[in-house]
């Protein structure tokens, strides 16, 4: 078996192939380990942030929205793109009083981690929102949601029943429930990027 240097891959060419609103798709020409080449797609995002807003009772505030790429409407954590150059943590407090209408006197750094790594870029920021008070802020105009309160207990069996489907959503809720029962610890690393 030959030794080979996982990390050793080298762009040679990119194409920018689309420039959307929320993300850009290259085409990269990659030279392998092995000297072979290869053509990917690539799809850069800015990165974004989600949080599992919970209120003092234990219930956790939930926005149910049509998601066009699945084609159907999910139940999920609030959340947001990041804009260029806006701390994670800013962008969660907007996004937290432009969906869910509330404002964190707490933001607990849950996780970080990438989305999707083999095709997208994007990185997500993944906070539990505590000390909730009550902020309006105006939605995005194209964004159409349900807001849903449910308990903590009941959104972690959601997940085992498929009414939770979303990643984030799923990392997100439990994360929070074994923070809360004492089986977690708050985030305490960080991912060279």
């Amino acid at each position: 078996m030959v030794d080979i240097n996982i990390s050793d891959h080298r762009t040679l060419a990119t194409e920018q192939v689309f420039d959307g609103k929320v993300v850009e798709v290259f085409v990269d020409e990659v030279r392998l380990p092995d000297g072979r080449e290869a053509r990917w797609e690539r799809v850069a995002h800015p990165g974004a942030v989600g949080m599992v807003p919970l209120l003092g009772d234990g219930t956790v505030v939930l926005v149910r929205q049509y998601r066009h790429a699945v084609g159907g409407v999910i139940l999920e954590i609030p959340a947001g793109k990041l804009e260029k150059g806006e701390p994670p943590e800013a962008c969660a407090q907007r996004e937290l009083a432009e969906e869910v209408g509330y404002r964190a006197g707490e933001m607990v750094k849950l996780a970080e981690f990438y989305n999707s790594p083999g095709y997208s870029d994007e990185y997500f920021h993944l906070f539990l929102a505590r000390d909730l008070e009550e902020e309006q802020a105006e939605a995005e105009p194209d964004e159409f949601f349900q807001v849903e309160r449910v308990h903590l207990d009941k959104a972690f069996n959601m997940i085992s029943t498929g009414e939770v489907r979303d990643a984030k959503t799923v990392i997100g809720i439990t994360l929070a429930k074994l923070l809360i029962a004492g089986e977690g610890s708050p985030y305490r690393g960080g991912v060279a990027r």
